[in-house]
């Protein structure tokens, strides 16, 4: 190869990044904070993602998404936010709640989405749900308003259930807090005994469940928990091993082989938080939008798993069941 072509060969490889760079920074960024990790959440992602082309946005193509996964470990999340609000993204979607607080403490400009399990209001992250008032707006899935909900479905399924072991992640106080409580408060209507069990890590769970042969309870209602739902494989296998008739809030336990879920429609969610994102780098402001209420609840009950723990699937369960597994 002749120099003079040798030349114009690398000055076109070098130019080919830079226009690269060039493109990526008239792109509108989103940064993605998530506690958990990308492995056990690509089914929101891709959720997600539909949300966003349904309001015209392809990542890759005419927006780029910056991830911050705080791989279970929530200590990180302030950190993961604040470089976030450093690179200045066009905006933050934070997953779940603890993240959306974490991003809510590194900017006050910066728009931010977020989907919350409980009333967003008394969590902090809005003014109100019809006016945020503020940089945040997004959706809440209710899960805390459905645990008395769980727990009837719970009983319904299993009536002569008199002790319920009540499954926490301790490092999710709020979450934990708040499921404990509306759970002691559904069991004192109908005379239900409650056993508090804490797990956030996963040799903890194998310890919980292996404290069953100690304490055993009758079923256990497992909390809405971010890092429960990486772990839904271990616990319904557990659960299963144990022969214990559980409760979890989301579809994706039942199909992992979980008894029974009752909850919001999570893909649902996610992907109207895609919509709410794509809606403001469009020009909408937070305060304009209102969080969503979540409408879309189901019930999904594993038959297989009843079979096998000796369960016979109330006739008032299957008339109201969204899906039954078979």
């Amino acid at each position: 190869m002749r120099r003079r072509e040798f030349i114009t060969l690398v000055g076109g490889l070098a130019a080919w990044p830079l226009a690269a760079r060039a493109q990526q920074s008239t792109m509108p960024v989103i940064g993605y904070l998530d506690s958990r990790s990308p492995d056990a959440t690509g089914d929101h992602l891709r959720a997600f993602r539909q949300g966003l082309a349904e309001t015209g946005y392809v990542a890759g193509e005419n927006v780029a998404i910056e991830y911050g996964w705080a791989e279970n470990q929530a200590d990180r999340l302030p950190a993961l936010a604040a470089e976030l609000a450093r690179r200045r993204v066009s905006i933050i979607v934070a997953v779940p709640a603890v993240s959306a607080i974490a991003a809510k403490a590194a900017t006050t400009k910066i728009p931010i989405v977020f989907i919350a399990n409980e009333n967003p209001v008394s969590l902090g992250l809005v003014a109100s749900l019809a006016r945020p008032s503020g940089n945040l707006t997004g959706i809440n899935i209710f899960t805390a308003e459905l645990t008395a909900k769980r727990l009837a479905l719970l009983r319904e399924f299993v009536p002569e259930a008199t002790r319920v072991g009540v499954l926490v992640n301790p490092t999710n106080a709020t979450s934990a807090e708040s499921t404990l409580r509306d759970v002691a408060a559904a069991a004192r209507t109908s005379g239900l005994q409650i056993v508090v069990l804490n797990a956030s890590t996963s040799l903890e769970i194998e310890a919980t469940f292996a404290s069953f042969m100690r304490e055993r309870p009758d079923a256990l209602f497992v909390a809405a928990d971010a890092y429960f739902y990486t772990r839904r494989v271990q616990l319904t296998h557990l659960a299963s091993r144990h022969a214990v008739a559980a409760t979890y809030a989301q579809r994706a336990f039942a199909e992992a082989g979980g008894l029974m879920s009752y909850g919001t429609n999570i893909m649902d969610a996610y992907r109207q938080i895609g919509v709410y994102a794509g809606r403001i780098l469009k020009g909408a402001k937070p305060a304009e939008l209102p969080v969503v209420q979540a409408t879309k609840f189901e019930l999904v009950i594993n038959a297989p798993t009843a079979r096998m723990l000796g369960l016979t699937v109330p006739p008032s369960l299957l008339a109201i069941a969204d899906e039954v597994i078979e």
